[in-house]
């Protein structure tokens, strides 16, 4: 009988170690990443944002109450910084120079941003600017350059559509993001009305220059496992997409580019995937619309911020994208363009928008619902979040 009791106790005890080891070895630990038989899945979340455009009451309002020549960029964009703390990378259109040696400028036709704004690009986790614009030489060929030496100073930031010498102008930027190798370029398509030098070390790519961005791009897939490029391009202020942006959305797919992200027109254009001839698709989000500033027009107060993941398989080498999707961004200002801030649509509140600055006479119906409508015409539900 005692024989016959230790075995029991025994075949209990064995079982329960059993069942510890199957606990211990399923549990969700840090070590223990995601599996299927297909293999073990690491995850990268990237973010863009569209044209971000610093006016002179942007400017204003970063300088009150501050030493001469000290901007506080802060409130601006404080209401999306956790949205933005989602990413692992970001990429952002920066639409002015940043160039110390000429004069802070936010109107029309000269753009010259404070320094400053590199630093508060970088404290929302924006690592790769895009400097390809049409105001790209709004200050010449110094202001070009002193925009590359002002970005590239500033700790982790990348620098895209542009370099401060020629030799490197087909070369992307190259990001490991969580074991996957993304590769950038940028160009203009709205070429500046003022051109480098033909001696200038320097180099803006426009896309006349069709031959360098095959280069850049074809580059760009030899060496990363997946390829973003961002296009300023497309007819400004306008909701449709120009035949000649499908054109060349086409052209970057077959060249190798999985993401186009697209800038320039002010407003929110449609988001769509398109079929390249070896079986692959390129999703192209042909405008982003305006991130922040100070226009009137109620269609050009609502951005969209562009996030996907890239899943890569880390037995077979294999990238994918997954959960492409577009939320809506508002800008947010006062009477005469005060206290300008940036609010993610899904917090927008029909009171704010009920004290809305935006010309009324030019967007009578501007509200909530007008920015939910508006948000639901240019984003079809296959991307909407």
């Amino acid at each position: 009988m005692r024989r016959a009791l230790a075995v029991f106790l025994a075949a209990v005890l064995f079982l329960d170690i059993i069942c510890l080891g199957v606990i211990f070895f399923t549990r969700d630990t840090s070590s223990n990443r995601k599996k299927n038989d297909d293999g073990i899945f690491e995850r990268a979340v990237i973010m863009a944002a569209g044209n971000n455009m610093i006016s002179d009451k942007i400017i204003e309002q970063a300088a009150a109450g501050n030493a001469p020549g000290n901007y506080n960029f802060d409130p601006v964009y404080e209401n999306i910084a956790d949205e933005l703390s989602r990413a692992d990378a970001a990429v952002i259109t920066q639409e002015s120079v940043i160039s110390s040696e000429h004069p802070v400028s936010g109107t029309y036709p000269l753009y010259n941003s404070p320094a400053k704004i590199a630093d508060e690009l970088k404290k929302l986790g924006f690592n790769i600017i895009n400097i390809a614009t049409n105001h790209a030489l709004d200050y010449g060929e110094q202001g070009l350059l002193n925009t590359i030496d002002c970005l590239k100073n500033t700790e982790r930031l990348g620098v895209i559509g542009a370099v401060a010498d020629k030799e490197y102008a087909s070369a992307p930027i190259i990001r490991n993001i969580k074991g996957i190798k993304v590769a950038f370029v940028a160009f203009t398509d709205p070429i500046p009305q003022k051109s480098l030098p033909e001696d200038s070390p320097a180099y803006l790519c426009v896309s006349s220059d069709e031959s360098l961005i095959y280069d850049a791009v074809a580059s760009a897939k030899r060496q990363a496992d997946f390829v973003v490029v961002c296009a300023h391009w497309g007819k400004e202020y306008g909701a449709d997409v120009t035949p000649e942006q499908r054109a060349m959305a086409k052209k970057l797919g077959e060249w190798g580019a999985d993401v186009v992200i697209g800038t320039n027109p002010h407003e929110l254009q449609e988001m769509e995937y398109i079929d390249n001839t070896d079986g692959s698709r390129t999703l192209v989000a042909y405008s982003l619309g305006n991130f922040v500033s100070t226009q009137t027009n109620g269609e050009l107060l609502l951005g969209g911020l562009l996030s996907f993941e890239l899943v890569r398989n880390t037995e077979t080498g294999a990238v994918t994208l997954e959960n492409p999707k577009m939320k809506g961004v508002v800008t947010h200002y006062g009477i005469d363009a005060s206290n300008t801030r940036l609010y993610m649509l899904s917090d927008y509140t029909s009171e704010l928008a009920n004290v809305h600055a935006v010309d009324r006479s030019r967007t009578p119906d501007f509200s909530l619902r007008y920015l939910k409508k508006l948000m639901s015409e240019r984003i079809s539900s296959e991307f909407a979040e």
